[in-house]
């Protein structure tokens, strides 16, 4: 008998309205945090469309907001900007030669530590990661300063070496965190029916790291390719990335060019991120 009431007693409970307190407790914590973020959110997104609205101006300066509409500079872009296009071109050969050169390095140093508990794989670990942990200023002077001391002049692999330090880290972190999610019984079967680490990599670890690879890649290359510091610092005179282009034409005269080119880019980077979130699922490593 006394079961039966003790569960009676809870289903009218379950089945009793939530006290009006509470329903405008909840109420007014939804509105607080969600008026937050709304305002968080305009605020990250407000300069990109200012951007995008300001690239397709009449006007031969930027201005906001434009005094007429037209797409007279994107037509500038292809027709009547070769230096934009050689700095793009360098921008990308060396933004994709360094990502080459940061998975060749990265993908086996996150073989190595992935599973290891010692300490010292930890410091490592963090050693691979500090990059991140610096502003860009700092770790651009501070490339600039090693060389210095170095006796190693300015050049194109100067600068490719300096993007190679903020690109591996990305790749780093993403293979490792692919590595903690493969069941570590796939390995031990393959190596208890005689294959050899060699092969287990090829058919078994790459196989199943692979988006995380291509994942890290891809946000490494879009750092490496906007980066503004270290570019800076470590290009000669010969070599001008694209954005220390833009910033050279925004500084001489308001160039309308420069807005046509953030939004060529922002496109760009949309589609891409697009693509890359279907096909390898890029937030699933950073959770």
């Amino acid at each position: 008998m006394g079961e039966i009431q003790r569960e009676t007693s809870i289903a009218k409970a379950a089945g009793r309205p939530k006290s009006p307190g509470r329903s405008l407790e909840r109420r007014s914590f939804e509105l607080v945090f969600g008026g937050l973020g709304a305002i968080a959110a305009l605020q990250l997104i407000s300069p990109t469309v200012i951007v995008l609205i300001t690239s397709f101006t009449s006007a031969y300066s930027l201005k906001f907001p434009p005094p007429g509409y037209s797409t007279r500079w994107y037509e500038a872009l292809w027709s009547n900007s070769p230096e934009i296009l050689e700095a793009f071109a360098l921008s990308f050969q060396v933004a994709a030669l360094a990502c080459c050169i940061s998975v060749a390095a990265a993908v086996p140093a996150a073989l190595s530590l992935a599973r290891r508990r010692e300490s010292w794989a930890r410091v490592l670990e963090s050693a691979f990661l500090s990059p991140l942990m610096l502003p860009s200023l700092a770790l651009g002077l501070a490339l600039l300063m090693l060389f210095n001391q170095a006796g190693i002049g300015l050049s194109f692999w100067t600068l490719v070496i300096g993007h190679i330090a903020i690109t591996a880290p990305y790749i780093v972190r993403t293979t490792i965190a692919s590595l903690v999610q493969i069941d570590p019984a796939l390995h031990e079967s393959a190596g208890s029916l005689g294959a050899s680490q060699r092969y287990m990599f090829f058919t078994v670890t790459l196989p199943l790291i692979a988006r995380g690879v291509v994942a890290g890649t891809f946000i490494a290359f879009m750092n490496s390719f906007d980066n503004v510091a270290v570019s800076l610092f470590l290009s000669d005179a010969r070599s001008e990335m694209l954005p220390i282009r833009m910033w050279h034409i925004i500084e001489d005269n308001l160039d309308v060019r420069a807005a046509a080119v953030s939004g060529v880019l922002i496109a760009v980077t949309l589609v891409l991120m697009v693509v890359m979130e279907r096909m390898t699922g890029i937030s699933r490593h950073f959770r």
